[in-house]
């Protein structure tokens, strides 16, 4: 039979009844596990632009044109959780009752043949955490099997979780890009919280120490604080040129955590031959280059999405080693989900969020 540990019957949960409806409390049963369940009790979740786009139901394709996310209804937020294991399903193994675990959300089905190759966050059909499954906006979270559970070691419970998604999503497209020969090899664009970790990752895993991009002089402020070899501000007049001169036209590697039309008009063109653009940020529009300066320049356009578990694997033994430096985690109560979305869409928080349940 399953195995509980101080469980409530009953569950609070931060939902949306449909996309871009203000988030309600609800409360309903706690669910049980089953098989090789694990229930988690949420301690903290952090709050990830990803969120706002699935609150809002679409992605921008630009040109009025939008992406509709097939989110069930009501839905429940939340994709970066760490919690403390409450319940096992029966054939449940390497887990026991009251271990602090951050949870990979990015199943897959583990039918398909990408599943197969190890890239669960790929498939088309598997139960995300947060997406197609309640997430951490809950108080308890019901995860498949206890593989998808890491050890955060010494991290603090309110940054853990987001080493689920922004630190592994950095991770992952700072791999693509690999290996950098120089500081002016990497050139990262946005300090959001996915670019903030980014700068972190770079220097802990790729002993890089990039040329950072964003429009907030606080955050560029921060940067250079946290090791970034320069900061530029695109909107000043001369910033390409600027770039250019640092680099001397040699970067190899832009990494975008913002996805908008201006990032990208600005970053594509700060690449030497030969270079790669790997795209993260999902902020939405179009990207438009010059048909004929792709095969001229062999420039590469590369897209990034979150990371595989075995990224995952990789990158918390990075963090359990102490490598990592943190970024800024604003904690927020639970109850305060609405603002907070609200706040993130708004720019008006530095690093990352995390909503912390009583």
């Amino acid at each position: 039979s399953s195995k509980y540990f101080l469980v409530t019957l009953k569950m609070k949960s931060y939902q949306a009844p449909e996309p871009g409806m203000p988030l309600q409390e609800v409360e309903s049963p706690t669910p049980k596990p089953t098989g090789r369940e694990v229930v988690v009790k949420t301690i903290a979740c952090g709050v990830c632009h990803t969120d706002i786009h699935l609150h809002s139901g679409a992605f921008d394709l630009g040109d009025g044109n939008k992406l509709n996310v097939p989110v069930p209804n009501p839905f429940t937020l939340g994709h970066e959780v760490f919690g403390e294991v409450v319940a096992v399903g029966p054939d449940a193994s390497n887990v026991s009752i009251g271990d602090k675990r951050i949870v990979y959300p990015w199943i897959g089905c583990n039918q398909c043949d990408v599943c197969h190759n190890g890239d669960e966050h790929l498939c088309s059909s598997g139960p995300v955490i947060g997406v197609m499954m309640p997430g951490g906006f809950g108080d308890h979270v019901i995860v498949p099997d206890s593989k998808y559970l890491h050890d955060a070691g010494d991290t603090p419970e309110h940054l853990a979780g987001s080493y689920a998604c922004s630190g592994l999503t950095a991770f992952s497209a700072l791999k693509k890009g690999a290996p950098y020969s120089s500081d002016n090899d990497l050139i990262i664009i946005g300090l959001g919280g996915v670019g903030m970790m980014g700068l972190q990752i770079a220097k802990a895993a790729f002993n890089c120490n990039p040329i950072v991009v964003d429009v907030d002089e606080e955050k560029l402020k921060l940067a250079l604080e946290n090791g970034a070899s320069a900061a530029i501000n695109p909107m000043d007049e001369d910033a390409a040129s600027k770039v250019l001169e640092i680099t001397g036209g040699n970067t190899s590697v832009a990494i975008d955590f913002v996805g908008s039309e201006q990032s990208t008009a600005f970053g594509t063109n700060l690449l030497r031959k030969g270079g790669k653009y790997i795209i993260v940020g999902l902020y939405g529009g179009e990207l438009k280059l010059p048909l004929p300066l792709i095969p001229i320049l062999e420039r590469g356009v590369q897209g990034s999405y979150t990371g595989s578990p075995e990224d995952m694997h990789e990158l918390m033994k990075l963090v359990r080693s102490g490598k990592v430096d943190p970024i800024p985690v604003e904690k927020r109560p639970a109850s305060e989900a609405n603002q907070t979305l609200e706040d993130l869409k708004n720019g008006k928080i530095i690093g990352r969020a995390a909503l912390m349940h009583d």
